[in-house]
């Protein structure tokens, strides 16, 4: 299924998996299983944090699945508190992964404001090669300007809260115009998978709300994030690959948020 599930290109090169495999409120040995599940059945795009306490069962993960690291996009983010040790605490969530650098490193949060000289770290951390592309999470497109004018470098990628509920043409319409790739988080937390137009959609291809939800993003060119622990939804989350929404099918699904 990965060979037809696309990527979006970076600012500065390189491609991001559209569909990626979420960690966050995973630990321990139930993290290491559910992400050796997702590398198993063919995902390629792993997202952690250094919030979420679980880089080195991520990166344990990775190098006994014996997929090849340059095959596997990995994303950690920066919490706000460590804002002031930027150098350091990659330094921990790389050696925590076990590589030598990430292919996407994010601000977690705005640091009280937006950050113009954290930002200047994230950009020397990509210049030295530690972080392939670095980019932002939960930042208004104010916030991601006010970083472009202060370095002349604009954020590879915004994570937001992102679901058919908070759909904003808008929003999206302003990264695109900035070549910010959006990336959505929380896709099923914010969904009403009972709701009838997934429902209605689901059955017409007989798959599961949860997966027209998942490419209802895919067909935005949005990424998107899913996080289980049950490897048969880990395995049913990746299988969207042929599944191909109609225009007007994503323009009900986009009408749930005014719904």
């Amino acid at each position: 299924m990965t060979a037809t599930l696309p990527t979006v290109p970076l600012d500065g090169g390189g491609g991001m998996p559209l569909l990626g495999f979420g960690t966050w409120q995973m630990t321990g040995a139930g993290c290491y299983d559910a992400v050796r599940t997702a590398l198993d059945a063919g995902y390629r795009h792993l997202d952690t944090a250094t919030m979420y306490r679980n880089e080195a069962e991520v990166g344990r993960a990775l190098r006994d699945s014996g997929v090849d690291r340059d095959e596997v996009f990995v994303t950690t983010k920066l919490p706000p508190r460590e804002a002031g040790r930027a150098e350091r605490t990659l330094t921990a969530s790389l050696d925590a992964l076990d590589v030598d650098a990430v292919d996407l490193w994010l601000v977690h949060w705005p640091p009280g404001g937006a950050g113009e000289d954290l930002w200047e770290r994230f950009v020397e951390a990509r210049e030295a090669g530690r972080a392939r592309a670095v980019g932002v999470s939960n930042y208004s497109l104010d916030q991601v300007d006010r970083l472009a004018e202060a370095s002349g470098v604009r954020p590879a990628v915004n994570q937001v809260s992102w679901a058919p509920s908070r759909y904003d043409a808008a929003v999206e319409a302003g990264h695109r115009e900035r070549g910010v790739v959006l990336e959505g988080y929380s896709p099923f937390k914010n969904t009403d998978l009972a709701d009838p137009v997934l429902r209605e959609v689901a059955e017409a291809h007989g798959v599961t709300p949860a997966q027209v939800v998942l490419r209802w993003h895919v067909e935005h060119g949005v990424v998107v994030i899913p996080k289980s622990a049950t490897p048969e939804r880990i395995r049913a989350n990746l299988a969207i690959g042929d599944l191909s929404l109609s225009d007007d099918e994503v323009a009900r699904i986009d009408g749930l948020a005014r719904g």
